[in-house]
């Protein structure tokens, strides 16, 4: 075992989303391993948070939640930089930098060059979830321009790092296409599940009994209803499969839900009308409204009846106990980075069809003549048809093999994507970084410069009393051992009113020209 580390982990919104359960996972699995972990955050709601976070099994330290997160509900990847940029220079004025052996940051990798120069001997791993600057929408000719300092930035910060690693082979791929100026050649540290089951809750166990029958058969859908999801491929394959026909099954569609996200509810009426038109029963139940007052709810009339449910916004509990019972989980979403939600059905047993593209190409595996001992479901083309077949072989296949994905399942999720699996695999790539000298990059010197050369011309709104920031800068700079930086802010601050004339008679000069 290695000598037990300091470890940062730096992440921009400690929420309950795919990635912050990641970072609250390797925060885990590395201190159990004997590390000292602290984890640092622009916003942490202890109201709307993972549990090991409520109950403070891990540090968190909250710092830059005073910065807005966006400006008239615009500028929200400005936001995430400035508030990213104050968390870090707060750890280098209070002298926290220097504690840390290892800084792992994820999404933004716009601190890692900061880090780099004001920590003293500090490493900094990248975690690549999916490069930042393809999630961002580009509607119009403004908004594209907006983004193109932001994504060379992204490109040359994450540059810095010591080491990067991806979340799959195929996010390994986008990476490569994507991030053509890096030379870099980053490892796969898969996500993982935890294998322990959650408590189901009573309320959940009363609300199932309520929606499906003793006799009931289901199959499940469970993603966001948003459209690049494409939730219709599993109602129209169910639709079009003989399963989907038979008595005693139905399709249960479970979809994050915010009724003030435009796109959910269109998408969920969308989903409603391909029901509507082809004749098929369905209810939405909307499970907020049961929660509040789950004694005095009253469900739809004839529920169990109903051959697609649609249920928005299930808690946790609900959810486990819907993958652990379920058929066969219709994973729909194309060229998904990864995908959590096939591993937390395996685990339990349950087979998954999913889109033979992106991360399912490396979680599921798909059956096959000579795999009957590995395999935890089917692999198929996006294709209504297609996956109907898939489905109606599923359950011939089930009925003459009970028992198999119940043992391949658990044992391939525990073997690979499991916390101690992924862990291993964090402490095998920081074992490679220290293995290695410390080198400051070029592109760290290069965006260190430009960040100063943009801090002198931003701070002039202060006029003459910009002067002071420069010799506040040079003095921060002296604290932490930065001399030559710091002898660079001096210097502004001593040739301040020089540069103003200079830069005041160039641009008379220029004025009449223009």
């Amino acid at each position: 075992m290695m000598t037990p580390l300091n470890i940062a982990l730096i992440h921009p919104d400690l929420g309950i989303g795919g990635a912050e359960r990641l970072v609250v996972d390797a925060a885990i699995g590395l201190q159990d391993q004997g590390h000292r972990v602290t984890i640092y955050t622009s916003h942490c709601d202890k109201n709307h948070c993972f549990e090991e976070i409520k109950r403070g099994d891990l540090k968190v330290v909250v710092v830059g939640d005073f910065l807005p997160t966006n400006i008239l509900g615009k500028f929200f990847i400005l936001c995430a930089n400035l508030r990213q940029l104050a968390l870090v220079f707060k750890l280098v004025i209070n002298g926290s930098i220097d504690k840390h052996d290892l800084f792992i940051v994820d999404q933004l990798s716009t601190c890692v060059p900061l880090l780099h120069l004001f920590s003293a001997s500090g490493r900094v791993l990248f975690y690549c979830h999916f490069p930042d600057q393809l999630l961002a929408q580009r509607k119009s000719l403004v908004s594209k321009l907006y983004r193109v300092p932001f994504d060379l930035l992204e490109q040359l910060t994450m540059g810095c790092s010591d080491s990067v690693v991806v979340n799959s082979y195929f996010t390994r791929s986008v990476f490569f296409d994507t991030f053509k100026i890096l030379r870099l050649n980053p490892r796969v540290v898969y996500p993982c599940v935890a294998m322990d089951e959650l408590p189901i809750e009573k309320i959940d166990i009363g609300f199932y009994d309520q929606i499906i029958g003793p006799n009931n058969r289901y199959y499940l859908s469970i993603n966001r209803f948003e459209r690049k999801k494409d939730i219709a491929l599993a109602l129209n394959a169910f639709k079009a499969s003989k399963e989907g026909h038979s008595s005693d099954t139905k399709l249960i569609i479970c979809g994050g839900y915010d009724s003030r996200v435009a796109e959910n509810v269109e998408y969920l009426s969308e989903l409603q009308l391909i029901c509507e038109k082809a004749n098929i029963a369905h209810v939405t139940i909307f499970y907020s409204e049961f929660s509040r007052t789950p004694e005095h709810y009253t469900f739809p009339t004839g529920v169990r009846e109903k051959k697609v449910i649609f249920l928005a916004s299930i808690s946790s509990s609900l959810k486990e106990l819907l993958l652990k019972k379920a058929q066969l989980l219709l994973y729909t979403p194309s060229r998904e980075h990864f995908g959590i939600v096939p591993l937390e059905a395996m685990k339990h047993g349950t087979p998954v069809l999913a889109v033979d593209n992106g991360g399912p190409l490396e979680t599921v595996v798909t059956l096959k003549s000579d795999n009957q001992d590995t395999a935890t479901g089917w692999l198929r083309r996006a294709d209504a048809g297609i996956w109907a077949e898939a489905i109606d072989e599923q359950a011939e296949y089930v009925k003459k093999n009970p028992g198999i994905f119940a043992t391949n399942g658990p044992k391939w999720v525990k073997d690979k994507f499991s916390r101690d699996a992924m862990t291993s695999s964090f402490l095998h790539n920081i074992d490679n970084i220290f293995m290695t000298d410390r080198v400051i990059q070029p592109w760290a010197v290069m965006v260190i410069l430009a960040a100063s050369y943009i801090l002198w011309r931003s701070s002039h709104v202060f006029g003459d009393a910009c002067r002071y920031i420069y010799l506040l800068t040079g003095g921060i700079l002296v604290l932490r051992s930065r001399y030559l930086l710091a002898i660079f802010w001096v210097l502004l601050f001593v040739m301040q009113p020089q540069l103003s004339v200079g830069v005041d008679t160039i641009t008379a000069t220029l004025k009449p020209k223009l």
